[in-house]
């Protein structure tokens, strides 16, 4: 696996892919140091341990880490059981210092952050904050006044300039929806800030480390020493780090906004992250970390009460659209049909989410209700984007982004919310809203992400944070989490009533499947009963003139009487087919292994091709494997391969019939090949339908034998094919 190292360039071209993670540097506010896990040596350290510790970190380096903490201590720290969490946290004394410890676990190497912390520091105080913190959110009404309450604790408590609920959307920009300040400040209350303020891979960490500070924005970074871990040789994985150091880029972002020190959290809803609490200082700032424990108990707590306040907005609306629900399914029973139980009562799908029209896209037809697109817009949205998403169910505020032929009809439908009905991916609910122009207050303009610093001879981030308004067009209102929640639900009823339809239409199917059959029987016995007899008596009398009257009788009486002995004799044939034809679905499979060699040399035999077809070479594959199956029945599909073969070559100058096997995933396919006229590769399936003949009047035939050859070998579960270009011959294919 290739070496993954942090960039010795980094600028605005790739601050995306920036590998904050393994940044190498930490901040100057305390010492790193870490160990092998196992053995307890130090393997790397902060170049900043003697103005903590009064130890230069070369004399620290490949010590055992009891050299620095004690032996006590050093054994409560070994860890075989992989686990990255510690419930200890120690505080000692180190150069006339006091120090707290946090240890976790990273890879091969034990990571131990050491922070100044106050002795004298109030844990009655501490305690009386998390009360404090615990009975004002709990005491919140709501997710908003929440927010303005978690950001007036923050600011109360931790004393930094101001205080921001930033809350994220969709598509990841941010939004501040609360803000405690200074009076001097500006208000950024209602700003938006772009995605790429905060990219991926900030947010991925702030859900592994929730509690990040910056205590000094101007700080210089404190080198790791050795650069590389001589315990996996890889970049130390800083993820979980409280130590860990700032991208640069990040730096002179905070710097452009002239803040000095900052505080963030991560505000996690139903296991997702949310929001940000973002505290700013416009000077240097450092709190300790029972300091940042108390923020850290502050957000989760706020994460528990959003979830709780969140989910108490969704139960009080699915009481709602539970009663419009269950009159939807009722109103569907009533009229036995999905679009009419749906659009033609009083209680229409629409009811269910806030929206301006839908559609209903049922079995190929399309009903619209309220404000819409037109039919032929919406079906057009169905066929080219709808149908080709993989998802059960989709929606957008923004549908122009995704597909752009909805310029033509945002003020109907910027919006929309489809759910795909039942396994088909062209049966469709859908409801649209119409657009709902804003305009958007910015942190600065969002499209002057960065420019190009001549002095620095690099991209650097945008220095201007004036409010910027922009007017935003082709959007809708967010559909909120409980709606799409009714939107699955009533997804789910609606594909088990139509599994339901669909499952009463196969029955009723195979009602009349098996009454056709019967009827077929029937008209096979009958179609022998009734054919036959008269059959034979046309033929026997013309027989009988034949051998008592021929002699009597002109040329052109005997030719009558030829032709009326031929057209018997083929329309036995052609009986006969039909009645092995419509016998086949009726006979049970009786498989066994046999020698397919000696079967081949029988039916070869019967043919007598030395005296019907002279000039004919035949060729068989010596060995040819052993085929399982009904005998009978696949010797009757040999029988029709062959006579083809035989007949339809006949005529060539070296006509050469070939037989043989080949394996192909694991199925063993035999095949029988000719140099005859050949068909037409248009006419490769057809030529299995019964009567189905493509050889002209050249060649004598019913058009049965290959549909009888198919449906025995689909009766096997096998399947047939052939290959051909006409002039050039004919392979037929099979397997069982």
């Amino acid at each position: 696996m290739s070496q993954i190292l942090y960039p010795e360039k980094v600028d605005m071209t790739n601050c995306e892919k920036e590998p904050i993670h393994i940044i190498g540097k930490t901040q100057a506010h305390g010492v790193l140091v870490a160990c092998d896990k196992k053995t307890l040596k130090i393997s790397q350290i902060g170049q900043n341990s003697e103005s903590f510790f009064g130890i230069h970190h070369s004399k620290l380096l490949g010590e055992n880490v009891s050299t620095l903490i004690g032996a006590e201590l050093s054994e409560s720290l070994r860890t075989d059981d992989g686990n990255e969490e510690f419930s200890e946290v120690n505080e000692l004394e180190l150069n006339g210092r006091h120090f707290v410890m946090i240890p976790h676990i990273s890879g091969d190497s034990l990571i131990l952050d050491f922070e100044p912390v106050n002795k004298d520091s109030n844990p009655y105080k501490y305690q009386k904050q998390l009360t404090r913190i615990l009975n004002i959110l709990g005491a919140s009404d709501s997710p908003e006044s929440l927010c303005i309450d978690a950001a007036r604790i923050t600011k109360n408590i931790f004393g930094y300039d101001r205080v921001m609920i930033y809350k994220f959307d969709e598509e990841w920009n941010g939004q501040v929806i609360a803000e405690e300040k200074e009076d001097e400040l500006e208000s950024w209350l209602g700003l938006h800030y772009p995605a790429g303020d905060i990219p991926k891979q900030s947010r991925e960490l702030f859900l592994r480390q929730r509690i990040r500070i910056i205590s000094n924005v101007n700080y210089k970074p404190i080198p790791i020493e050795p650069a590389l871990s001589p315990v996996s040789g890889e970049p130390l994985d800083l993820s979980r780090s409280q130590l860990r150091g700032v991208s640069p880029i990040h730096i002179e972002y905070l710097q452009n906004m002239k803040v000095g020190a900052s505080l963030t959290a991560a505000l996690i809803s139903n296991g997702k992250l949310w929001g940000l609490l973002a505290c700013h200082h416009y000077s240097e700032k450092y709190i300790n970390y029972y300091q940042r424990q108390t923020c850290d108990f502050l957000t989760q707590i706020f994460s528990n009460e959003l979830t709780l306040k969140e989910t108490n907005r969704y139960l009080s609306k699915l009481d709602e659209w539970s009663k419009i629900k269950s009159q939807l399914i009722e109103q569907i029973g009533k009229k036995g049909r999905i679009k009419k139980g749906l659009l033609d009562n009083s209680v229409l799908f629409t009811d269910l989410l806030d929206c301006s029209g839908g559609a209903v896209f049922y079995k190929n037809k399309l009903r619209l209700v309220g404000e819409t697109p037109s039919k032929t817009q919406v079906k057009s949205l169905i066929k080219d984007f709808l149908s080709n998403n993989e998802e059960t169910l989709f929606f957008t505020k923004n549908l122009v982004k995704v597909y752009p032929p909805a310029q033509e009809f945002l003020s109907t439908a910027s919006g929309v919310l489809s759910v795909k009905l039942g396994e088909s991916d062209n049966d469709f609910l859908i409801w649209f809203r119409p657009e709902v122009v804003q305009n958007l207050s910015w942190g600065g303009n969002p499209k002057n992400k960065a420019s190009f610093d001549e002095s620095k001879q690099r991209m650097t981030p945008r220095k201007s944070f004036e409010k910027w308004t922009q007017e935003l067009t082709g959007y809708s209102e967010s559909w909120k989490d409980y709606q799409i929640s009714a939107a699955k639900a009533i997804r789910e009823n609606l594909s088990s009533i139509i599994l339901e339809k669909q499952k009463k239409e196969i029955e009723k199917l195979n009602k009349k499947i098996v009454t056709a059959h019967k009827e077929l029987e029937l008209f096979s016995q009958g179609l022998s009963h009734d054919l036959k007899g008269p059959l034979r008596g046309v033929e026997g009398y013309a027989q009988i003139i034949k051998e008592d009257y021929f002699d009597v009788l002109d040329k052109d009486g005997k030719q009558a009487v030829e032709t009326i002995l031929k057209s018997s004799s083929d329309m036995r044939d052609i009986i006969d087919n039909i009645l092995s034809f419509a016998g086949i679905s009726s006979k049970n499979i009786k498989r066994k292994s046999f020698n397919l060699n000696s079967l081949l040399d029988s039916l070869i035999n019967t043919t007598n091709p030395s005296v019907n077809y002279p000039n004919t070479t035949v060729k068989i594959a010596n060995d040819l494997p052993n085929m399982r199956g009904d005998k009978k029945m696949i010797a009757r599909v040999w029988s029709n391969l062959l006579s083809n073969a035989f007949k339809y070559s006949e005529f060539e100058d070296k006509p050469e019939i070939e037989i043989g096997s080949t394996e192909k995933k694991g199925k063993v396919i035999y095949f029988i090949r000719d140099n005859g006229v050949g068909i037409d590769p248009a006419n490769s399936e057809k030529i299995f339908n019964l009567f189905s003949r493509f050889s002209g009047s050249k060649f004598k035939g019913t058009g049965i034998g290959l549909a009888i050859a198919h449906k025995i070998i689909e009766k096997h579960q096998g399947k047939i094919w052939v290959e051909s270009e006409t002039g050039k011959g004919s392979t037929f294919y099979f397997h069982v």
